[in-house]
C-alpha cells in the first residue's frame, strides 16, 4: 500500500507560508491574550503588528496551548482522508503543554477507532521557531522527493538532538513574566542596564552571562557559542531576531567576521516565541555536539 503521510505542526514553528504551502505542511495556530483580548498567530497579526501591540500594551502576553481535542479533530481529519501516516512535531514539550495534550488525541484517536490503521509519528521538538521549522522543512522536502518516512524522521531527531540557542533580550519584561528571569534579577537588570544571555539546549533555559549594556550583549553571545562547539568556523548555524533590523544586522556583521561564513539562515521569532522574550530580541542557533546516546551507538549492518 503506497503511504499517504501529512506533515503537521503548530506556529510557534515560524515556518513562512510559503515555504509551508512548497512542503505541504498544515500549520495550527496557537492562541494569544493580551490585555484581555485573543488573537490568533499568523491569521490576525502580522509579526510586526504583534510587537507594536507588546510596546504598548499594559500586561504582557500569555499564550494558551493547542488542546486534546483540537489535536484529535487534526488526526480525525486525517484519518477520514485515508492518511496512512501522520508526521507531527510539536513545540518544546517542557515549554507547553501542547506536546502532552497531543499525546493525548493520538491515544484517544486510537481506542475511538481501533480499526484506524494510520500512524501518529508525534516528535517533540524540544525547541522553539524555525530552530525546528527549519529541519522540518528540509524533513518534508525529502519525503516528498521519496525519501523513507523512518530514515527523515531519524535524520529530523538527531538535528533537533544537536541544536542549541542563545538568546539575549534588550527587555525583562516578557522573560520576567515567562520566568526565564526571576523577578528580582529583572528588577535588578533594569535598574544597572544588566542584559542576560540566555541558553537553551534540551529545552531548558539558562541564564549563562549577564552584560552590562546594549553594546555589550552581541560579543558577548558570540563568546558564548565558541564555547559550545569546536569551531564555529565548521559548524551551520541561524539567526533569528524580532523588530529591530539595526541589531540584526549588527548581529549578522560580527557573525560573518567571527565565524568566517554567513548564517544559513535569517528569520524572524512569531508571536508565540516573542510573547516571551518581548519585542528587542536575537538570537543565534546552531548545531552543537550530540546529546542523546543514541547519536554515539555504531550504525547497525
Amino acid at each position: 500500500m503506497e503511504r499517504k503521510i501529512a506533515i503537521v505542526t503548530d506556529s510557534s514553528c515560524d515556518i513562512p507560508q510559503d515555504l509551508a504551502e512548497k512542503y505541504g505542511i498544515d500549520i495550527i495556530d496557537f492562541p494569544i491574550n493580551l490585555d484581555g483580548k485573543e488573537y490568533f498567530e499568523r491569521r490576525d497579526l502580522t509579526r510586526e503588528e504583534f510587537y507594536e501591540l507588546m510596546r504598548q500594551a499594559k500586561g504582557v502576553p500569555t499564550t494558551a496551548a493547542i488542546t486534546m481535542l483540537q489535536w484529535h479533530d487534526v488526526y480525525a481529519k486525517y484519518a477520514d482522508e485515508e492518511y496512512t501516516d501522520v508526521l507531527h512535531v510539536s513545540i518544546n514539550s517542557t515549554g507547553s503543554a501542547t506536546y502532552g495534550y497531543a499525546q493525548q488525541a493520538a491515544e484517544m484517536l486510537r481506542e475511538e477507532r481501533p480499526d484506524c490503521k494510520m500512524r501518529i509519528h508525534l516528535v517533540d521538538s524540544h525547541t522553539y521557531s524555525m530552530v525546528f521549522g527549519w529541519y522540518l522543512c528540509e524533513c518534508a522536502r525529502k519525503l516528498r522527493n521519496g525519501g523513507e518516512l523512518r530514515d527523515c524522521i531519524l535524520e529530523l531527531e538527531s538535528k533537533l538532538g544537536r541544536v542549541e540557542i542563545g538568546l539575549a533580550a534588550y527587555s525583562l519584561k516578557q522573560l520576567k513574566k515567562s520566568g526565564r528571569v526571576s523577578a528580582a534579577a529583572a528588577f535588578a537588570g533594569e535598574l544597572l542596564g544588566l542584559r542576560p544571555i540566555i541558553s537553551l539546549t534540551d529545552g531548558v533555559s539558562h541564564v549563562e552571562a549577564k552584560v552590562r549594556g546594549d553594546a555589550a550583549v552581541i560579543p558577548a553571545m558570540l563568546k558564548w557559542v565558541s564555547t559550545r562547539v569546536d569551531d564555529m568556523r565548521d559548524t551551520p548555524y541561524m539567526m533569528a531576531y524580532t523588530s529591530s533590523t539595526q541589531k540584526r544586522d549588527e548581529l549578522l556583521k560580527l557573525c560573518k567576521k567571527e565565524f568566517g561564513h554567513p548564517p544559513m539562515h535569517i528569520f524572524q521569532l512569531g508571536g508565540v516565541v516573542s510573547a516571551n522574550t518581548g519585542p528587542d530580541c536575537i538570537a543565534i542557533a546552531f548545531e552543537g555536539k550530540p546529546r542523546r546516546l543514541a547519536d554515539y551507538e555504531p550504525p547497525l549492518p
